[in-house]
């Protein structure tokens, strides 16, 4: 599964979730007893999620993950990884990634976006739009750079991804790293999704799990996230300085 196709459902970018968005889900739903229905009230929960993201000027995640798969042998096996994100509205982050399947950095200053692969010890950088949001679309699109959990700063116009819901409801009140949240399971096609936001007036994502739902071993990816939401970057928080012996590459286009 590609972890950035996460469908959080959550935004930094210029989207929101209203009540446009409620209403198109709960057309979704179906009157028949025990059938699986969009709770608008699920859907409204992530757009107050949505807003509030949207407002902080800057911000630091910590991220643990666990993922299954499946070895040789045929045995479901979890491995885990971890990530560091900083980040500053509208145009510059810093994504250090450590996870099974990807180990890489990420810079962006508003001009030039760089990715660093540490394990074959290779940088490239391209000329970047001015927004985060574009230089995302920009580096999947044009150079196939995945940047897991992009979801995070791309939800679009339109709201496609909620009436792509076809169940959405409450579970109940969790903890996670002993702090309160709200527990909501959220299914789509191929895709069985849930979410841990944190109670209060800073409803931060804590928790994302999701499960192949057409996979017929069902594995599931896991992520933790503790944040930061008013941080202090240092001067070269954005500021790529190659490793010594690192060297430069060209990024080729995918097409």
């Amino acid at each position: 599964m590609k972890l950035a196709i996460l469908f959080i459902s959550v935004a930094l970018g210029s989207g929101v979730i209203g009540a446009q968005a409620a209403a198109q889900a709960t057309s979704a739903t179906t009157d028949q007893p025990g059938s699986a229905q969009v709770d608008p009230k699920a859907v409204d929960a992530l757009a107050k999620m949505s807003a509030y993201l949207r407002s902080i000027p800057s911000f630091q995640i910590s991220l643990q993950t666990q993922r299954d798969d499946v070895d040789m042998y045929g045995q479901l096996i979890t491995l885990s990884g971890e990530g560091t994100y900083k980040v500053r509205r509208p145009d510059a982050f810093s994504i250090d990634l450590a996870l099974p399947s990807l180990t890489q950095r990420y810079v962006y200053d508003g001009k030039t976006f760089i990715a660093y692969d540490p394990n074959v010890g290779s940088y490239g950088k391209v000329q970047a739009p001015s927004t985060i949001r574009a230089t995302l679309e920009l580096a999947e699109q044009k150079y196939g750079a995945i940047v897991p959990l992009d979801d995070l700063f791309t939800w679009s116009e339109g709201d496609d991804r909620a009436k792509a819901l076809t169940s959405a409801h409450f579970i109940g009140k969790d903890k996670v790293a002993g702090q309160s949240a709200n527990h909501y399971a959220f299914r789509q096609q191929g895709v069985d999704w849930q979410i841990w936001i944190a109670d209060g007036d800073k409803p931060v994502p804590l928790r994302v799990k999701i499960v192949g739902s057409e996979d017929p071993d069902r594995p599931q990816f896991q992520a933790d996230l503790s944040w930061d939401t008013a941080p202090q970057f240092n001067a070269d928080a954005f500021v790529f300085t190659p490793p010594p012996n690192a060297r430069p590459t060209d990024i080729q286009p995918i097409n």
